[in-house]
C-alpha cells in the first residue's frame, strides 16, 4: 500500500514538472497581423492612386495644335498612301528610320505597344522614314514584320526626302535634319503625334518618357468618345 501511495505521489510530481505550452502574447499576435496588413494596405493605396491618375487623364482637355497638310507617299507594300487613306480616322504618327542607332527602336516599340489596347478600334498607326533613300518599301516591310505590325493598320512610309522633311517641320511642327551638318545621320523628333478624324493634331508624346503610352492611350480614348465613328 505504501508503495502504491509513493508511486502515485511521484507521478503527480512528474506531471507538475512538465512545462505548459507557451501561449502567444497579445503583442506578438498584433505584430504578425501588422506585418500581413502592411503590404495589403500599400497595394490598395497604389491601386487607388492609379485610378485617380487615370480618371484625371480622362477628364483633362485634349488641345488642338493645327492641321496636318495633305500628303501622298508610298507604304511598305509599294502602294500609294497618304491623306485619303487616313480621312475620317484617328491616327498616331512618328518619325523613325530603320538603321537608327539611337531612339528609334524605343519609339517603334512604344508604337507596337499601342496595338493591343487599341485593337478593337479603327485607330491607325503611321511611321514616316526620315531616311527614305535607304528605307525602300522592301526594307520597311522587313522592319514592320520584326515589329509584328498589323497589316492594313500600321503603315511605314517612304518617298521624296524633301516632302517628308517638309511634312515633319512645317506640318507636324517637329524638328528634323538629314545630319549633313553633324555626324551625317538623320536627326529627328522622338515625339509621337495624335491626329483626330478631322486631321487636327491633338497631342505630342515623347516616346522616351515612361508615361508616354499611358497619356497617349488616355487621349486617344478621349477622342474616340468625342468623335465616334
Amino acid at each position: 500500500m505504501r508503495n502504491l501511495i509513493s508511486l502515485v505521489g511521484n507521478t503527480m510530481m512528474n506531471a507538475d514538472s512538465v512545462t505548459a505550452p507557451a501561449v502567444p502574447s497579445r503583442s506578438g499576435v498584433a505584430w504578425k497581423v501588422t506585418l500581413i496588413l502592411i503590404p495589403l494596405i500599400t497595394l490598395g493605396l497604389l491601386l487607388w492612386l492609379r485610378q485617380l491618375e487615370v480618371k484625371a487623364l480622362r477628364q483633362r482637355t485634349v488641345s488642338s495644335y493645327g492641321s496636318v497638310p495633305s500628303f501622298q507617299l508610298t507604304n511598305q507594300n509599294g502602294q500609294p498612301f497618304g491623306s485619303p487613306q487616313l480621312a475620317g480616322k484617328i491616327w498616331i504618327a512618328d518619325f523613325i528610320y530603320t538603321m537608327c542607332p539611337g531612339p528609334c527602336p524605343m519609339i517603334s516599340s512604344r508604337m507596337s505597344d499601342l496595338q493591343k489596347p487599341l485593337e478593337k478600334t479603327d485607330v491607325r498607326f503611321v511611321s514616316f522614314s526620315v531616311d527614305p533613300e535607304k528605307d525602300t518599301p522592301q526594307v520597311l516591310r522587313s522592319y514592320a514584320e520584326r515589329l509584328q505590325a498589323e497589316p492594313g493598320r500600321w503603315d511605314f512610309l517612304t518617298g521624296p526626302k524633301s516632302a517628308i522633311y517638309k511634312l515633319s517641320h512645317d506640318g507636324f511642327k517637329l524638328a528634323v535634319s538629314d545630319g549633313s551638318d553633324t555626324q551625317g545621320i538623320p536627326v529627328h523628333s522622338t515625339r509621337m503625334v495624335l491626329v483626330d478624324r478631322h486631321g487636327q493634331i491633338r497631342g505630342y508624346y515623347d516616346a522616351t518618357e515612361p508615361e508616354a503610352v499611358t497619356k497617349l492611350l488616355a487621349d486617344t480614348n478621349h477622342l474616340q468618345r468625342e468623335q465616334p465613328k
